[in-house]
């Protein structure tokens, strides 16, 4: 392979990219939306997702549902974000091992569609849609339903989501209308359909009412009038009740007043005007900003005041009066001293409390017809004389002023509060008594909170707050709509309304009317069909109402299938459905309407998991706005910077924690600058190093899993731990839904991977360690990236595509035989391998780290580049362990930081140091409260050896409060005075680090020489050079420079791998580049021309492989047993992983309580494995320690009592061990007694496990909940005597051999 072809920035993905089967050269420089569009283009060619599916085929189904958006606007932010939440999480269900079915659907009816047509036609009312007709108004709604749908498959297929477009489903489609109608009919069978009225929220510009989630969806602060009103008493008329609204506009249709009858009242007189008012004593304020304007005459309470009868404010309703004992004063407890004048004013037709009371004291009666003189556009009727055909919120003023003019405008304001507008229109909406069909809900509130609590929500507060108050309060759901483009509610009436049919399917509907050809539901096909009466009333005519839009998205689980009608054995084994996500908006939306319709079809939940995701606001925290134009384009982004880094953006923001995220551009920028590139570039050096280890010496790297782990190299093994933990980590909290914890997770990686591992790894990964180590780097990394493009494939598809592409030539054809491995998101995620992780080589790596992080700390502060080698750097720290890694990582920091020499010291006070202690503000703050002030104060004067006491007891007595770990926080303090003045330092709350900052010539020489090596390296670069091509640099410079070059030339050749040679250039030489450049104060010229134009398996680490470690069994305590059977386990040739501590012997309970829970032969399995922590280990279990006789799974569990086992790993050669002859535990136990189900019940607790692996008293006491089923409290005596705590059990194997007692809580 020519060095120029690795020089070719067009070499990558092509025509014949699926064609390839070699491994390719990586370009430098990269457009990522450029390679989305290639990837993008190779899906098409192998269909990959439409492949993925049959692959999954027959494999266990994974059931999601998708959402319905309109499809009458653009996708947005908020649209983006679901949608990635929903293909991450699919994806991921898929690359497990599911089968998942994704269907996009589409929302076809209701206002969305009814205003735009309504805006373009100049409709303004019922009576315009009349004159045209139903069906030419629907035939313009079918237009423009689907105006977007391919640019929202455009869109949704670019930013890199697999959903099915192809076999979507549609609201409007007959089939998902017909199943409509039998959720309907289910619903009317079942008794929970009825017609009634009710005051809704009310869209007067879309003349509908709107439901209550719907009202609270668009909230606005306005300003509006505040009007005092006077209410003469019919007995004094000369005393008044004095009320105040911000509604003006409903005191025509005013029938009542209603106080608070428990609260105080007062007789006023109003000192200016001499008039005498009656208003709630606590809101003399309302009316009286000075007490001295007004004189209290007589005081009572509210109760008084009921039933008196007042003159009414208008005339329009007087006959009221006679008819139900209108006018009249009321009372409730709906009346508060919050704001007003104690006296509210009721129209029983625009408010819910007004329509309660009033209902409740025979104001107005379910039969009766309605006081509500406003039409469905808002405007007056000809019953209000004064103000007809005028739009309220028009009249406002009008009505003041003729209140004025009667004398009955007492206080004239405004005030500004929060109010809802309708989220279509973007007008206020007004509550309003309406005719509707309503479904009952408000019977089946404990109903819906049951099945919800049977759900799992991320995040969970969503669950228990937002959404589970907004059940506590669920009420009747009004889902009739007075409009035109919908899914006709299926009821034939007659005209008395006392003969209902409801239809639940299109054959039902032929039967009835006896017309065959129905083929569309929409009202212009169905609403001309009559059925005959059976009971002799003529012909029965469907009513006019159509389903709101939000019964239609509730019911597309079953109406998406067309259940019951077809598929309904499939349905019903896949429901509830595994999946859903949506805007935390639809908490009162699609989540509410489907459990609502699943609760009372099925009496069961929808939906199983849930991710609900904040709001995406403009970057000013704004909502975003097009009009305002304060957010860039959706595709403008993914074109700059790609649908990944778009993607990992929003999942990696509060909005997955259901919070608001501020959009930034920026933002979605520094994904490419700080994730991608790192990334890529890692992935490119590893490709390069690959071709040149094969081109210089023969070697090749083939993948083989299995044999990964062979190499011996500390930071080999410690980024294939962390690889490996992360794996572990990602899978399960995937599995939980949890991408906000996920994505912080793998961007850090990244950095570790990158900025740690690579970086450090440089020399190694280029060959200077020799063939077979550079072939463990490589191996090494390519196991990194390739695992890493398996797992971050769901979230990022794109560019882990890339780099699997060309990764995927490197693996061992035998390893994959069989499987179609075209795409990564063919490939499974990688199962964790436990045999890779060591969490003791993670946390060393990690004390490293914070050593060479703060020596550069000090470096910056004191502008020390690190191209200039210091002497010494110290590591202070009181932890020993800590120390012993750090010197074992000696090399790493030494390079990391420049220096030579790293010392590492328990002994802080030679160098002036000492710790000190700063409180946890938030959790002492929480806990102390008003005292928090003063124990700061004496934390903060906590000295060192107070403070190393409480590292090592673990507590600390300030100020009379007990604190604990987690209470306060310990750091060092240097003390530059006291110490050695020629260092500067830097710490964290584990170390203490010193650097030696004082000047030495020959290092300053070698941080020159570091500098001609950067001068060279940026020149190859801006050449477009790779470390593979063969050249030659020349060089002229000073005498002064040119000494320091000769001196360190062996140092600069290392570094460069090239020839340095000083000037002047051989003639006939092909110049590549040249260039001059400054070092310090000297000149430097340099030219570049062009020079002449195996795999070692190895064995398994020994240090994987430990010996036995044996401690001595639990004495037996005055003859005490354990009350349950038991085991005795000893490992072999393994030792304990997952961060599990003891020795290689452990205890395992056959039954617990006694003769109860008994294990089979591979529940004891299970067991062992989790107590070792070897759950990702292969081993086998074995009845003797020569390990030839295995544990065979017909064994009766309970006959190996007090026998011992023995586990060794699957693989490799065993030599077995010492044989065991204990028959009694080797752990320390305790027996515990307890009631169960009304039943003495015995047990055992293990008081550690493995052997030497002490329980904390939290521990015990969990395991005894696990017992119990319950929460526990232990006691050391029964009848709740000498309760068991931390404070007084330091140590709980002092509890061994005794009887403990058990009592739930």
């Amino acid at each position: 392979m020519k060095s120029t072809i690795l020089m070719n920035p067009k070499v990558g993905w092509n025509e014949s990219s699926i064609q390839r089967t070699m491994a390719q050269p990586v370009p430098e420089k990269i457009s990522f939306p450029d390679e989305e569009e290639k990837i993008l283009k190779f899906w098409n060619e192998i269909d990959a997702f439409k492949t993925s599916l049959k692959l999954s085929k027959g494999k266990p189904r994974y059931t999601f549902y998708d959402g319905p958006p309109f499809a009458t606007g653009l996708p947005h932010y908020g649209h983006i974000l679901a949608g990635t939440i929903k293909d991450v999480v699919t994806r991921w269900a898929h690359q497990s091992g599911y089968h998942v079915e994704r269907r996009f659907g589409w929302d076809c009816h209701g206002l969305p569609v009814e205003y735009e047509i309504d805006k373009t036609l100049g409709i303004k009312g019922p009576d315009d849609v009349a004159k045209m007709g139903i069906e030419a108004y629907n035939k313009e709604c079918r237009k423009i339903v689907m105006r977007y749908s391919s640019d929202w498959e455009h869109i949704v297929t670019r930013l890199g989501r697999w959903i099915d477009f192809e076999n979507d489903y549609k609201t409007m489609y007959p089939t998902f209308m017909e199943s409509i109608w039998w959720v309907f009919k289910e619903l009317y069978n079942k008794g929970l359909v009825y017609k009634g009225f009710k005051v809704m929220p009310f869209s007067t510009a879309c003349n509908t009412p709107l439901s209550n989630f719907e009202s609270g969806q668009n909230y606005k602060d306005v300003v509006d009038p505040a009007v005092i009103v006077s209410f003469p008493l019919e007995e004094s008329p000369d005393v008044a009740m004095i009320a105040w609204t911000t509604t003006p506009w409903t005191l025509p249709s005013n029938l009542s007043l209603c106080v608070n009858p428990n609260m105080d009242y007062v007789k006023v007189k109003d000192n200016a005007t001499g008039k005498v008012y009656i208003m709630m004593e606590a809101r003399l304020e309302a009316l009286f900003k000075d007490p001295k304007e007004c004189t209290v005459l007589e005081k009572f309470k509210g109760k008084t005041l009921e039933n008196k009868r007042y003159i009414p404010i208008f005339d329009y309703f007087k006959f009221m009066k006679e008819k139900t004992g209108a006018f009249r004063i009321l009372c409730d407890d709906y009346v508060t001293s919050e704001s007003g004048t104690g006296v509210v004013h009721q129209a029983p037709y625009f408010g819910e409390d007004d329509q309660r009371v009033g209902m409740r004291y025979g104001i107005i009666t379910k039969d009766m017809d309605m006081i509500c003189p406003v039409d469905p556009s808002g405007k007056f009727t000809s019953e209000v004389t004064d103000f007809q055909g005028q739009y309220i919120k028009d009249a406002d003023k009008n009505i003041m002023k003729n209140l004025k003019s009667r004398d009955r405008l007492v206080h004239q304001s405004t005030t500004k509060h929060s109010y809802p507008f309708c989220w279509r229109s973007e007008t206020p909406l007004i509550y309003k008594a309406v005719p509707s069909w309503f479904v009952r809900v408000e019977h089946a509130q404990e109903q819906l909170l049951a099945n919800n609590s049977q759900t799992y929500w991320v995040p969970d507060f969503v669950k228990e707050k937002r959404f589970g108050n907004w059940l506590r309060e669920a009420r009747d759901w009004a889902i009739s709509r007075n409009r035109y483009w919908g899914t006709p509610i299926p009821l034939w009436v007659s005209d008395d309304m006392e003969e209902v049919v409801c239809v639940g399917s299109i054959e039902e509907l032929k039967q009835l009317s006896g017309v065959n050809d129905i083929t569309d539901l929409h009202r212009e096909n169905i609403d001309k069909l009559t059925i005959p009466s059976r009971q002799g009333k003529g012909v029965l005519r469907r009513v006019s109402e159509v389903f709101d839009c939000w019964f239609e998205s509730g019911s597309m689980p079953y109406a998406q299938v067309h259940y019951p009608f077809e598929r309904k054995k499939e349905f019903d084994d896949a429901f509830p459905a595994d999946f859903i996500a949506e805007g935390i908006d639809q908490t009162r939306g699609w989540f509410y309407t489907l459990l609502v319709l699943s609760t009372l079809l099925f009496g069961k939940p929808p939906f199983k998991n849930l991710v609900c995701n904040g709001l995406v606001l403009a970057s000013d925290g704004q909502k975003m706005s097009k009009r305002k134009k304060n957010y860039p384009d959706p595709l403008e982004v993914v074109h700059k910077y790609g649908a990944d880094a778009l993607r990992l953006y929003l999942c990696n923001s509060p909005a997955v924690r259901a919070d608001f995220l501020k959009f930034k551009e920026d933002g979605v920028k520094d994904i490419l600058k700080d994730v991608f590139l790192p990334w890529y570039n890692a992935y490119r050096f590893l490709m390069q190093n690959v071709e040149r280890l094969k081109r210089e010496d023969g070697v090749s790297l083939e993948y083989h899993e299995e044999k990964l782990g062979s190499s011996k190299n500390y930071m080999d093994r410690w980024i294939l731990s962390f690889t490996q933990s992360l794996i572990r980590y990602v899978r399960q909290e995937m599995q939980a839904y949890r991408l906000y914890t996920v994505m912080p997770r793998l961007v850090k990686f990244v950095d570790q991977l990158t900025n740690w591992y690579v970086r450090m790894n440089r020399k190694r990964l280029k060959g200077d360690g020799g063939s077979a180590d550079c072939l463990d780097a490589l191996t090494t990394l390519f196991s990194v990236l390739f695992s890493m493009s398996k797992v971050m494939a769901p979230l990022i598809p794109y560019i882990t595509e890339l780099m699997y592409q060309n990764l995927r030539h490197l693996i061992d054809p035998e390893s994959v035989k069989g499987q179609d491995t075209r795409s990564v998101h063919f490939t499974m995620i990688p199962e964790p391998r436990e045999d890779l992780i060591d969490t003791h080589i993670e946390s060393a790596v990690s004390s490293m780290q914070s050593v060479i992080e703060l020596g550069r700390l000090v470096r910056d502060r004191n502008t020390l580049p690190l191209k200039y080698p210091l002497k010494e750097v110290v590591a202070i720290s009181g932890d020993s362990e800590t120390l012993k890694d750090m010197k074992a990582l000696e090399p790493y920091i030494l390079e990391e930081l420049n220096v030579k020499q790293l010392t590492t010291t328990t002994d802080k006070e030679t160098y002036g140091a000492r710790l000190r202690a700063e409180p946890d503000h938030k959790v002492l703050g929480s806990k102390l409260k008003k005292e928090f002030g003063s124990v700061m104060k004496a934390i903060q004067a906590l000295n060192d050896s107070q403070l190393m006491e409480f590292q090592e007891k673990g507590e600390i007595t300030v100020n009379g409060h007990t604190l604990v770990e987690g209470d306060l926080r310990l750091m060092y303090k240097f003390d530059g005075e006291k110490g050695k003045s020629k260092y500067d330092a830097h710490a964290d709350p584990q170390v203490l680090v010193l650097l030696d900052v004082t000047p030495d010539q020959s290092m300053l020489d070698e941080g020159i020489a570091r500098e001609v090596i950067n001068r060279i390296q940026k020149l190859r670069k801006k050449a477009g050079l790779v470390p593979s091509d063969d050249i030659t640099i020349y060089y002229d410079t000073t005498a002064e420079l040119g000494k320091i070059i000769n001196d360190f030339s062996e140092f600069i050749f290392t570094t460069i791998k090239q020839p340095l040679q000083v000037y002047p250039v051989p003639t006939g030489q092909n110049v590549i580049i040249e260039d001059t450049d400054k070092v310090k104060s000297n000149s430097l010229k340099m030219t570049i021309v062009k020079r002449g134009s195996a795999s070692s398996s190895g064995t398994k680490s020994s240090s994987n492989i430990t010996s036995v470690n044996i401690l001595p069994p639990a004495p037996t305590k005055n003859g005490v047993s354990p009350t349950c059977k038991f085991v005795n386990v000893q490992l072999c040739s393994m030792c304990c992983q997952e961060g599990v501590q003891g020795s290689s012997q452990a205890t395992v309970l056959l039954e617990n309580p006694q003769n109860s829970n008994g294990l089979s032969v591979d529940d004891l399995k299970a067991q062992i494995q989790q107590v070792f922590g070897v759950r990702g280990r292969k081993v086998e279990v074995y009845q003797d320690s020569s390990l030839q006789k295995s544990l065979p799974s017909s064994q009766k569990v309970t006959d190996l009592n007090t026998r011992t086992l023995y586990v060794a790993p699957c693989t490799g050669d065993c030599p077995g061990s010492t044989p065991n002859t204990v028959t009694t535990s080797v752990c320390h136990y305790a027996n515990v007694e307890f009631d169960s189900k009304g039943k003495k019940s015995k047990g055992t607790l293990l008081l550690e496990n493995p052997r030497g692996c002490s329980l904390t008293v939290a521990q015990l006491t969990a395991q005894s909940q696990a017992l119990l089923g319950s929460v526990v409290k232990l006691y050391r005596k029964p009848g709740k005597k000498e309760e068991i705590t931390s404070k007084n059990t330091g140590d709980v194997l002092t509890l061994h051999g005794d009887t403990l007692y058990a009592v739930s809580v």
